[in-house]
């Protein structure tokens, strides 16, 4: 099986890096593949509602580094969503994925699909419920199936290291993948 790691928190070896990686241990010691993206690293650009992808080939047609991941999207099984929680929302570059996804609305291609959400926050679980509630509507919409979600309290960089329940719980959503 096939795992994409989406990252969208600017903090490397931070609290959701060091979470998505327990989650893709896991994966690995039961023989999945993964890989992962930093999504700040990367040059993406808003969706524009230009609605090119709404006809056609369905393909979004923005020059930018989503050309590039649209088929590691397609190739993935399991997509984990890493995200630390920004005002009861994503991260800038997380959203700015998520409005990119829309050329699936109309197409099958990422139906049976599952996703893991992974977001830690400073003030924990109940404050995650808006933006839990985004990734379930739209992914529901594109056919994907939440596997399960991941909402541990964290806040200063690596702080997630001394809590080995939720370290360990991110590994066993990685195994039980």
């Amino acid at each position: 099986m096939k795992i994409l790691a989406l990252m969208g928190s600017p903090r490397k070896e931070g609290n959701t890096d060091i979470l998505i990686d327990k989650v893709i241990n896991g994966a690995q010691a039961a023989g999945h593949q993964s890989e992962k993206l930093y999504l700040y690293d990367l040059n993406l650009l808003p969706c524009i509602d230009c609605r090119n992808c709404s006809s056609g080939d369905r393909v979004c047609d923005r020059d930018d580094d989503m050309q590039d991941i649209y088929p590691m999207i397609e190739a993935a099984d399991v997509i984990l969503f890493g995200t630390p929680l920004y005002w009861y929302g994503p991260t800038g570059p997380m959203k700015l994925l998520m409005d990119r996804l829309l050329p699936y609305s109309e197409t099958d291609k990422l139906k049976g699909k599952r996703a893991v959400l992974v977001i830690p926050s400073a003030e924990g679980a109940d404050a995650c419920e808006p933006v839990v509630t985004m990734f379930r509507l739209s992914l529901d919409y594109l056919g994907v199936d939440i596997a399960d979600v991941l909402l541990p309290t964290a806040y200063e960089k690596g702080e997630i290291s001394g809590n080995v329940e939720e370290l360990e719980r991110a590994y066993g959503i990685g195994a039980a993948l």
